[in-house]
């Protein structure tokens, strides 16, 4: 077959959320061709999907700079930066105009899903001539149609909200899972808007440790105080819920600390009923409600719901990029360089040091991993985060080696030792590491050859919300 010259293909990125924008964004200021394919109708479409949820973070950490730098032209308006924006506001006053800005609108997609990669005329077993081929991007478009798009590089941004962790143990789904699918409404429903009628005057089971969890629990609190028989479960896998409660008002994002704080209160009040050590087994539909048996403190456990909230964590979907070449933990699934720094079973008192295009890498060169998806199976994750990813790849892209290693975050602590948290809720000693939390988020750099940094806490170790510890 005939190669086409890498070079003169454009970079795909997958995913038109806020960090595949941002790519598109960056690569443009360096003079690099983008093309954007995103699975869903518009650009942000699984940020619309939860949409009525409020983010932790202020505006001041949810806009990119490249991306700031093609708004303000159109006359687009900053919002307030120390405003917590929701979904449905992120899109609307962010995400859709950016979408929209004459750079980006002829570059961007809709309704094309990718459904694998691979290197243009090779398999993964095929070494000769590699490093000189561009990519080759199969799509799927909503009447089915499929097409293959080459590139010269690929930016995998899209995420991991639409793979759920399954319910049950070991990583498996419980048996019945998918049989009882109709009865499983999501990680984030609108209890309090769209979705009321589901939960009102029922019997709810809210399955998760982590943010999602605690935002749909306490929403729950709230319509069980005006409709009376509404019924709250709440089952997780470990021995406490303490790791969730948090930081408090040491959380230097003060949404995110009051979360903990609140769910706490409605469970020391009895509003709620806390489930410790469960395993999920078997889910038995039985007319309008499910019945969820296995144990709960290695006891028989056998409850009558209405509604299961999977507030399980997330997982990346891996099976469309088998034939890439790429370098993963067996355990995060996140880039090898990467996960030791985000590894929920190392210690490191919920740090995560400033990283860039060198941690993201792979074998194949010009693949990456960024935003929530290059979290693997531990994607506790900052919007600022995966922006600073994708400026550092699309320096790299451009060959300035210098700009792609000098990594610089702004990110906001929580005031938790995580490592701390999870030792006394086993009932094991344990001792500060962390210090005090800055009063102050802190600039972190790191080039090459440059010791870790400090990085910025997350509240639990290595980064991870805790979602996938259900």
């Amino acid at each position: 077959m005939v190669e086409t010259v890498r070079a003169e293909l454009p970079v795909v990125v997958i995913g038109a959320g806020p960090v595949g924008l941002a790519a598109a964004a960056h690569l443009l200021e360096r003079g690099l061709e983008p093309l954007v394919l995103e699975a869903g109708g518009s650009a942000g479409a699984a940020v619309a999907s939860w949409g009525h949820v409020r983010l932790f973070s202020p505006w001041r950490y949810d806009v990119d700079a490249a991306a700031r730098r093609l708004l303000e032209p159109t006359g687009w308006t900053s919002p307030d930066p120390e405003a917590l924006p929701t979904g449905r506001e992120l899109v609307e006053g962010y995400l859709a105009p950016l979408a929209a800005t004459p750079q980006l609108a002829p570059r961007l997609r809709t309704g094309t899903r990718v459904v694998a990669v691979a290197r243009d005329g090779a398999d993964k077993t095929r070494s000769l001539g590699r490093e000189r081929r561009g990519y080759r991007v199969r799509t799927v478009d909503a009447t089915g149609r499929v097409t293959d798009v080459l590139a010269r590089a690929v930016v995998d941004a899209s995420g991991t909200f639409g793979t759920s962790n399954p319910l049950g143990v070991s990583g498996l789904p419980a048996a019945g899972e998918a049989e009882a699918a109709a009865y499983v409404t999501g990680p984030l429903p609108d209890v309090l808007g769209a979705d009321r009628d589901r939960f009102a005057g029922r019997h709810t089971l809210v399955v998760g440790m982590g943010h999602s969890a605690a935002n749909t629990l306490l929403s729950l609190v709230e319509l069980a105080e005006s409709t009376p028989g509404t019924t709250i479960t709440w089952a997780i896998r470990g021995g406490s819920a303490r790791r969730l409660f948090g930081g408090g008002t040491d959380d230097e994002l003060p949404a995110r600390g009051l979360l903990g704080t609140r769910l706490r209160e409605a469970v020391d009040a009895g509003r709620l009923r806390l489930l410790t050590r469960v395993s999920i087994e078997q889910l038995v539909p039985v007319g309008d409600s499910v019945q969820v048996l296995g144990t709960a403190k290695d006891e028989p456990l056998a409850l009558d719901v209405h509604a299961i909230v999977n507030a399980t964590g997330f997982r990346p979907d891996l099976g469309m990029l088998r034939e890439v070449r790429l370098d993963l933990d067996p355990v995060v699934e996140a880039p090898s360089a990467l996960a030791p720094l985000i590894d929920p079973n190392q210690h490191s008192c919920g740090t995560v040091p400033p990283h860039g295009e060198q941690v993201l890498s792979h074998p194949d060169d010009g693949f990456y991993l960024v935003g929530m998806k290059s979290y693997g199976r531990a994607p506790t994750f900052l919007l600022a985060t995966g922006y600073e990813q994708v400026r550092s790849v699309a320096a790299a892209l451009a060959g300035d080696r210098a700009a792609a290693d000098a990594v610089q975050l702004d990110l906001p602590a929580t005031g938790v030792c995580s490592s701390d948290l999870a030792l006394a809720a086993d009932g094991e000693a344990s001792g500060s590491c962390c210090g005090t939390a800055p009063s102050e988020p802190r600039l972190v750099e790191l080039a090459v050859g440059a010791p870790a940094g400090v990085g910025f806490a997350t509240g639990v170790a290595h980064g991870r919300s805790g979602d996938d510890e259900s």
